[in-house]
């Protein structure tokens, strides 16, 4: 059987592998020079911010303080490939939809807007004024402002993002799907329920002084590379980094530092776990919980000896409500019940809970394997509670620090992209700008999607991203956008949600994060972002624009906002022409950012004060709450272990969705992943050997996935070659956008409404050719 997909994975995360990555990205952009110079821009005070992912700048900045995600990122967007309107002539929609996302991203940069003209199925070339006046005119045009669904990617600036919620205000609705709701959503709702603050609380220093750093359902070697420096630092000075991760992933394993010229040399690399931890999906919310019940034990055990507590009274007595209760829940929950649920045993649980024992300083971080299953934010809770056990919130080296993907998705939602938006907020809004707020709630990712099926909604804007391709259940949602009156999309590169154009479609093309953009006076504009850190940076590019016909997203926001509501109440040319007023009306009305102008022209910005990291507690109680949920009755794995039929053969699987190593979100930088040593291959479902066996299947077969969901909708992705992975029996994962088509928009979780892209079942059945 021919395996050539299959080859030989990276012995560590980084190292040469990544500089040859790095050397082919800058090679294909077609400008290997000039995108060498950018990055050594990239993540600098007088710099650009790099969009390849949110984590934080150091302090005392670097040269080089870039990576092969930024490397991707920058050389993707720096290409001198042109997506130009006789490119958008020869290839009709049509044409274009048989492309992977891959093969028409490459096409490159789009140079002019575009419109599409549905009796050729081909976009065209059209001026900016018209339009901005034909949008204007159709969202006019509506019945009511909610007929129409505003988007966000966390590409956007704070500039951006701040003058497009204030442009959709005074237009009238709170419909704001955003980027956010695909993934951090349970992380801010928990932590709002916890600590008050729907946000981490450490910065960048405090990996420097952790004793101890948990690592849950995140996979930074490919996610966000910088991290693992931080990693490799603390478990070179001695810190334990304790995983938990349903599948091996070779950056959590073990780093070679690129920028480390001796281990370059010899060929080393660094350790990064001490313990590695493999639950099933789903199982991290059990996980937890019995580490917090051996802590529970070993508190017991101590004092019966006449030994000091091991909780930290002091923190629980002055900072905490609702200890008792939860102390109740956990001794009401059984090790055969945690172990079932989890995966792991009272052994492995235990040591993990030893490590957590033995450190002063515990950070715990975790990312979207804990954030997109039905009980995600239970577990974050559950996650709160075990780091209150011992005060590891709100002191240095210790603290809560989800990881969030995009470069300003944290930031977006800071100034304003909220489909349920603060009142303290809105009333700011009022005083500020002197109009009527709407202070209905509007929709969210999956409400948009719902409204436009059901043909509540009519139109769609899109600033950044590709909407189509990172939401679940892709049919419907192709069957969704073509129902509109109005779609428009403001991007850098054709995607496949342009190719789902409304009656009226519109591609409007922005300039990127490294390119110039200047006013009428010729200056420089500067943006600002926000990371995972809770750090505001500037952001300034420094190459030519691809085209002389693009216009920054502040500029476009600010041409559709003049053409739909005027200019009465806001001068939208005046904010675009100097983004230092937009900032200005950001410090007015959003707190934290009081002398924005100001501080943000020092190297490294400034940091958005939060009250939890100083030990203020913005909750009901006025302290950090714990939470006495009781574990979910059953995971998808556990559903789908019990639901098996007789034949093993029809054996079902919980499946969780992620990136390759070759990409970003839904943009894809290659056909590799060699961390996981698949090459030149997407359309692939990792398994473990023995479910393999057990299927009566071998490596390489091909088969079709079919979602076990019971809606009578059928969700099945064709033709998917299976590889033998160090996985849990009984889970299976592959990668998006890929296979998002089989999750489905009614499974979503508790309280966040997030899509279960990390439990969804699945079965098999032999590949037949569609």
């Amino acid at each position: 059987m021919n395996e050539s997909f299959i080859g030989k994975k990276s012995s560590a995360a980084g190292g040469w592998g990544a500089l040859k990555s790095c050397g082919k990205q800058l090679l294909q952009s077609g400008s290997p020079f000039n995108g060498a110079r950018t990055m050594l821009k990239a993540n600098q005070p007088d710099g650009f911010d790099c969009p390849g992912c949110a984590w934080g700048d150091p302090e005392h900045g670097s040269s080089f303080e870039f990576c092969e995600n930024g490397v991707k990122a920058v050389s993707w967007e720096a290409t001198e490939k042109r997506a130009t309107p006789a490119f958008f002539a020869k290839h009709t929609v049509t044409e274009l939809s048989k492309l992977s996302d891959y093969e028409l991203e490459l096409n490159g940069r789009i140079t002019h807007p575009m419109r599409y003209d549905r009796q050729s199925d081909t976009y065209q070339a059209v001026a900016w004024e018209d339009a901005f006046a034909e949008i204007g005119s159709i969202l006019k045009g509506l019945n009511t402002p909610d007929e129409a669904e505003f988007y966000t990617s966390g590409r956007a600036s704070n500039e951006a993002a701040y003058l497009y919620q204030l442009f959709v205000r005074i237009f009238g609705t709170n419909n704001f799907p955003d980027c956010s709701n695909m993934c951090h959503e349970a992380s801010g709702v928990g932590l709002r329920q916890a600590i008050g603050v729907g946000k981490g609380t450490v910065l960048l220093e405090d990996f420097e002084k952790a004793d101890a750093i948990f690592v849950l359902g995140q996979n930074p070697g490919t996610n966000h590379p910088r991290m693992l420096g931080d990693l490799r630092r603390a478990a070179m000075r001695g810190a334990k980094i304790v995983v938990f991760n349903p599948i091996r992933e070779r950056g959590l394993e073990r780093f070679s530092d690129p920028q480390d010229k001796l281990e370059m040399l010899h060929g080393g690399s660094t350790e990064i776990a001490s313990h590695y931890f493999q639950p099933c999906l789903g199982g991290d919310m059990a996980a937890v919980r019995g580490m917090s019940k051996a802590v529970f034990a070993a508190d017991d055990a101590a004092i019966a000896k006449g030994e000091p507590s091991v909780l930290d009274h002091a923190f629980l007595d002055e900072h905490c409500a609702g200890l008792a209760d939860y102390r109740a829940v956990v001794d009401a929950t059984s090790w055969s019940e945690i172990e079932d649920q989890s995966g792991l045993s009272r052994q492995e649980i235990e040591q993990a809970a030893n490590v957590y024992l033995s450190a002063e300083r515990v950070i715990c971080t975790w990312a979207m394997g804990i954030t997109q299953h039905l009980h995600s934010v239970p577990t974050i809770r559950e996650i709160a509670n075990f780091m209150f056990l011992r005060g590891n919130i709100g002191k240095p080296g210790a603290g809560l620090c989800p990881v969030r993907g995009h470069s300003n998705v944290q930031g977006d939602r800071t100034v304003g992209i909220n489909e349920k938006p603060p009142a303290a907020f809105l009333d700011a809004l009022e005083k500020e700008f002197g109009f009527t707020v709407p202070r209905k709630h509007g929709h969210n990712v999956l409400g948009a999607i719902g409204a436009m099926l059901d043909g509540s909604a009519k139109a769609f804007i899109g600033l950044g991203g590709n909407f189509a391709r990172a939401t679940p259940d892709s049919a419907l949602v192709e069957k969704a956008m073509k129902n509109l009156k109005l779609t428009v999309h403001i991007a850098t590169k054709p995607n496949h949600s342009h190719l789902m154009p409304g009656e009226t479609a519109f591609i409007l093309p922005c300039l990127g994060r490294t390119e110039i953009d200047l006013n009428s006076r010729g200056q420089s504009q500067v943006v600002s972002v926000e990371d995972s850190m809770s750090m505001v940076h500037g952001s300034a590019g420094i190459n030519r624009p691809a085209s002389p016909h693009l216009l920054s997203e502040v500029g476009i926001i600010a041409g559709i906002a003049e053409a739909t509501v005027g200019s009465d109440i806001v001068s939208w040319a005046a904010l675009a022409d100097d983004y230092e007023l937009i900032r200005s009306h950001i410090e007015a009305t959003v707190p934290g950012f009081t002398d924005y102008n100001t501080r943000l022209r020092k190297p490294r910005g400034f940091h958005l004060r939060n009250d939890a990291a100083h030990r203020e507690w913005n909750t009901p109680a006025g302290k950090a709450t714990f939470s006495n949920a009781p574990l979910p009755k059953q995971t998808v794995h556990q559903q789908a272990r019990q639901t098996r039929p007789a034949s093993a053969a029809q054996s079902r699987f919980a499946l969780q969705t992620f990136r390759s190593h070759d990409q970003y979100n839904t943009t894809v930088y290659g056909l590799d992943d060699r961390y996981r040593g698949v090459y030149g291959e997407r359309k692939v479902i990792f398994i473990h050997p023995d479910d393999l066996a057990n299927l009566g299947a071998k490596a390489g077969d091909r088969v079709d996935v079919i979602c076990e969901y019971d809606d009578g909708i059928e969700r099945i992705a064709n033709d998917f070659r299976f590889v033998s992975y160090d996985i849990p029996r009984g889970s299976v994962a592959g990668y998006y956008p890929e296979l998002n088509v089989l999750v489905p928009l009614g499974s979503a979780g508790e309280q966040s409404d997030t899509p279960t892209s990390k439990s969804v079942m699945v079965s098999f059945r032999p590949e037949s050719r569609v």
